[in-house]
């Protein structure tokens, strides 16, 4: 933990597109109107010890993994939890987030909700580029493969095929049939 941390510190994947895309809204929105940012974004990087400088408990794969927001007092927020603490932190979230602390009887209905969105996000993100953060479920893997197939059968990009899918006849060696449609006899080669 650092001592001089005084404002959150939201970590994401900058090898991720889809991280990378929502790391640029939160440091877009972060700013009040002082100028002040109510929110650090740093991208994770490849050091595990500069990660664990920030925090001893901080493990680099499972910030790949699931979006951590570190807190000034030390503790970290995971999931659904660091997205509600990121939406505190930004001024133009604050009029909704509010309604992620709602507790009824000890349940807090949104924050549930939000924790579902997240966990979906999750495992979807490989279908929107994410090649690097966890490991996809295994019905995302079918989705994704079935997307590909589906574009390669429209028209989408494909991939190159081993072997040419034409040959002329003079590199394989033989002539074009005649108009009569029969072969010339051996001997006339």
């Amino acid at each position: 933990m650092n001592p001089k941390q005084t404002k959150p510190i939201l970590l994401y994947n900058d090898e991720c597109g889809v991280c990378r895309h929502i790391a640029h809204w939160v440091l877009k929105s972060a700013p009040d109107k002082s100028g002040a940012a109510g929110i650090i974004v740093q991208p994770i990087g490849d050091d595990p010890e500069a990660l664990r400088s920030l925090n001893p408990g901080l493990d680099i794969w499972d910030a790949y993994e699931t979006i951590h927001v570190l807190m000034p007092d030390g503790s970290m927020k995971l999931g659904g939890e660091a997205v509600a603490e990121v939406l505190r932190n930004l001024p133009n979230c604050k009029w909704f987030a509010w309604c992620f602390a709602v507790s009824i009887f000890g349940f807090r209905p949104f924050q549930k909700l939000l924790n579902l969105a997240y966990a979906i996000l999750a495992d979807v993100r490989p279908l929107f580029g994410c090649e690097s953060c966890g490991t996809p479920s295994p019905w995302v893997r079918a989705i994704r493969s079935t997307i590909k197939w589906v574009q390669a059968l429209f028209g989408g990009t494909r991939q190159p095929s081993p072997a040419p899918h034409f040959t002329s006849l003079s590199a394989k060696g033989r002539l074009p049939l005649p108009a009569s449609g029969r072969r010339p006899a051996q001997g006339l080669r």
